[in-house]
């Protein structure tokens, strides 16, 4: 029974090791500035986070600067409070103007700037969320959000490289939103004049049954009218022969 044992527990210990290798070889390069959900609908509105992890054992995140690609402006986009931060607004000219469901859109938001009060922050060992509202997507592939983490000892982390399909993540990669084609039959206006449709159809055979049923109550009535009638002449017509 020893030597059984002996060789399965070398080979969970070995196992074990293997396994620790990998995960800390593979927790640093997961540690960066993400984006979530990371995939939506080209012309749809969305609400996505941005997520930012500390990576300093030290010092604390400070500020977060999202910078919206040029390539794709967004008509709307709106921030959600975010306690213990303040966040700004910078704005661009969109030149040549986009349309956009109809209208010409001639300014886009550019970056957003979320800081942290004093002695607030991302503590070493946490994330933050910042969650957006962004709308209607562009007609593209994707979105790149090149992103720039700023620690309170001063150090800067760029989170800017575009990954490139098929390659190897790159060092510093910057949040991606991937954006897929909507489907013509999702939308929602197509299916609004069949709902109505129906709602008339409805509408019409219950007016139908309800008048059926007025006039059959008015035939009963007259029914019981014209007997009560016969059987007063009924009574009647004996007590006048005598």
């Amino acid at each position: 029974m020893i030597r059984l044992r002996r060789p399965a527990t070398a080979a969970a210990l070995t196992l074990a090791a293997v396994a620790t290798a990998v995960l800390g070889l593979a927790g640093p390069a997961s540690a960066h500035v993400t984006v979530n959900p990371t995939e939506a609908k080209q012309g749809g509105y969305g609400r996505f986070a941005f997520r930012v992890p500390n990576e300093s054992d030290t010092a604390s995140t400070t500020k977060v600067e999202v910078n919206l690609p040029e390539n794709a402006p967004v008509g709307s986009v709106s921030t959600m409070p975010v306690p213990g931060w303040t966040v700004t607004v910078e704005k661009r000219k969109v030149d040549p103007p986009v349309e956009v469901h109809g209208s010409q859109l001639t300014e886009a938001v550019s970056k957003l700037t979320w800081t942290a009060v004093p002695n607030g922050g991302v503590k070493p060992g946490e994330f933050q969320e910042f969650p957006v509202s962004m709308g209607p997507l562009p007609q593209t592939d994707r979105m790149v959000f090149k992103v720039l983490q700023t620690y309170s000892d001063g150090n800067i982390s760029r989170w800017i490289e575009e990954p490139t399909p098929g390659g190897e993540e790159p060092e510093n990669p910057a949040p991606v939103l991937t954006l897929t084609a909507a489907s013509a039959s999702a939308s929602p206006v197509a299916s609004a004049p069949a709902a109505a449709a129906d709602v008339d159809d409805d509408d019409a055979d219950t007016g139908a049954a309800t008048a059926f049923g007025v006039a059959g109550l008015v035939a009963g009535l007259a029914g019981l009218v014209l007997g009560g009638l016969a059987f007063l002449r009924t009574r009647r017509e004996p007590a006048s022969k005598s």
